[in-house]
């Protein structure tokens, strides 16, 4: 690994560096087993093993897409993506995905095609020998890849390290099928394909699921919003902190925005002191450029005290709301502001209004409610 290191001119412990070496690796393991597979499958006629090389020869494909798509994901950002190229990756992968499904429609129909049209096999212990010694190399690579691909928080990078795994397991099907032959003569060859492609085509469609789930935006990682969240509200100053939205533009680059609950005669001074050193310290440490909304609270008022602890008995019976926050008493027009969090079951929002409306108009009838239904984003 060192020499690819120094070929590709690579920090070992930066990302980049990890995600390329990695990807090197595979390229060049996955093109000798390729093309030994492909020779053995020509000379002895059997399908399912030029299906392996064919399928190796894509892991290969996979590996290059990874290359090129981590080198074009770090370049700087410019005036036309002001965020960066990041989401390249996701689109490297998108095409990884498409290549997999061809390669295993392509697959599938030359081993149908096997069935109608049988060969004769001439498939020896050696050649077997040799696709054995092949699958551990891959399960070894695969493994390997997986934990580089952790490591770097790379996920195109450990769908690599999986679907080498998984070839280790094609692998074991087809040399059950050639040693069936060997033994009885009974040609299990193109059945044998069949089975292959099925897994071809289940990796593709997994990687292509994945990969559709980032580009809509799937929610960020939980670890990382309940760390920036303990972050947070551990910061002296801020009451409560609630409404994170994280927006991914690549695998290690988020922009994200928080709500904070502040006391509502915190000065302008203090809370800029606050926002700016949390901005500071989050970006430091978890590479989040972040920025803050603000809720004024009075939590030391008796009237807004009582006032929590009756949505606190409307939210405890209402089974979909998960929490409530920003709950603030405007003095001068005695209007009354609260937030809440439902979850996805929810279908009727306009129901759940209406009924807590209702419930605050009987205890606060001289009040305007202004209430604010939201879902979690993180």
């Amino acid at each position: 690994m060192l020499f690819l290191y120094r070929l590709f001119r690579q920090d070992p412990d930066s990302r980049e560096g990890i995600i390329l070496t990695t990807s090197g690796l595979g390229i060049i393991t996955n093109v000798f087993i390729a093309a030994v597979k492909v020779v053995i499958g020509l000379l002895a006629s059997s399908i399912a093993i030029i299906s392996e090389g064919i399928n190796n020869a894509s892991d290969a494909l996979t590996s290059v897409l990874t290359l090129v798509g981590t080198k074009l994901a770090g370049k700087h950002p410019d005036a036309k993506h002001p965020f960066g190229y990041g989401r390249i990756e996701y689109l490297t992968s998108l095409i990884v995905a498409v290549f997999i499904l061809v390669t295993g429609i392509e697959t599938l129909k030359s081993s149908v095609e096997r069935i109608f049209q049988p060969a004769d096999l001439a498939v020896s212990y050696l050649s077997l020998a040799i696709i054995a010694f092949s699958a551990v190399v891959k399960f070894l690579l695969g493994t390997y890849t997986v934990k580089m691909g952790k490591k770097a928080g790379s996920g195109a990078l450990e769908a690599v390290g999986i679907d080498s795994r998984n070839d280790s397991l094609i692998s074991v099907v087809t040399i059950a099928a050639s040693l069936v032959f060997l033994l009885s003569g009974v040609s299990l060859d193109a059945y044998a394909g069949i089975f292959i492609s099925v897994l071809i085509l289940k990796a593709g469609f997994e990687v292509l699921k994945d990969t559709v789930s980032d580009l809509l935006g799937k929610p960020a990682e939980s670890e990382l919003a309940a760390e920036l969240y303990r972050e947070i509200r551990a910061t002296e100053g801020v009451i409560g902190a609630v409404d994170m939205m994280l927006h991914n533009y690549g695998p290690d680059a988020y922009t994200g925005s928080c709500n904070l609950e502040i006391d509502h005669e915190t000065t302008v001074g203090e809370i800029y002191q606050i926002l700016r050193k949390l901005q500071i310290d989050i970006y430091a440490k978890y590479k989040v450029a972040m920025v803050f909304g603000l809720y004024a609270v009075d939590n030391d008022h008796e009237g807004v005290r009582e006032l929590r602890r009756d949505i606190a008995s409307f939210v405890r019976n209402y089974e979909h709301v998960k929490s409530f926050h920003a709950v603030y008493l405007e003095p001068e027009t005695n209007r009354i502001y609260c937030d809440f969090i439902v979850d996805y079951d929810l279908k009727d929002w306009d129901a759940l209004r209406a009924e807590f409306l209702a419930y605050m108009a009987e205890r606060y009838p001289a009040s305007e409610i202004a209430l604010n239904i939201e879902t979690e984003f993180v």
